[in-house]
């Protein structure tokens, strides 16, 4: 069975929304991070992208079968594999050793325990086609070109 995303917070896990990010860093890993956590954050922009990723999976596989990886983590190791150029045992490495990815994955600091297989990675990660993102990206434009739903702005 696959989830869109686990949003159940468990005790010693930090909500996604909550991860701090050196601002000041050059690297483009921690930009691409603020990005995706920026869809996190933004309930109905998050639901247009799932609604986008629901696609790259079989119906019977919401419903039925054993756990595979959350669209959320398709989606975070995908972009970062696809925007930093990374090899499959690159993204493997990282999946399983960067603290800031981990987090962005939903672990926690004690959660060391739990690791992404290499095969694993592959399987899902290849998921995500390029028509998938494009359609992705055309729908974050879009949000982001819309003014703020907050109602009506207030002058400076």
């Amino acid at each position: 069975m696959r989830k869109i995303i686990d949003l159940q917070m468990e005790f010693w896990k930090k909500d996604i929304a909550n991860i701090e990010f050196d601002l000041k860093s050059r690297d483009e890993i921690p930009k691409l991070l603020m990005g995706l956590q920026y869809i996190y954050r933004t309930p109905p922009v998050r639901e247009k992208v799932f609604d986008v990723l629901k696609q790259i999976v079989p119906k019977q596989s919401h419903e039925t079968g054993r756990p595979c990886m959350d669209l959320w983590k398709i989606l975070v190791l995908g972009t970062l594999r696809l925007n930093c150029n990374w090899d499959y045992d690159k993204i493997h490495e990282m999946a399983n050793n960067h603290d800031k990815l981990r987090q962005m994955l939903g672990h926690g600091k004690n959660d060391s325990g739990s690791s992404y297989a290499l095969q694993t990675i592959k399987d899902n990660i290849c998921l995500l086609t390029p028509p998938i993102l494009d359609e992705i990206n055309q729908m974050l434009m879009t949000a982001l070109m819309e003014p703020p739903m907050c109602g009506v702005m207030e002058p400076l």
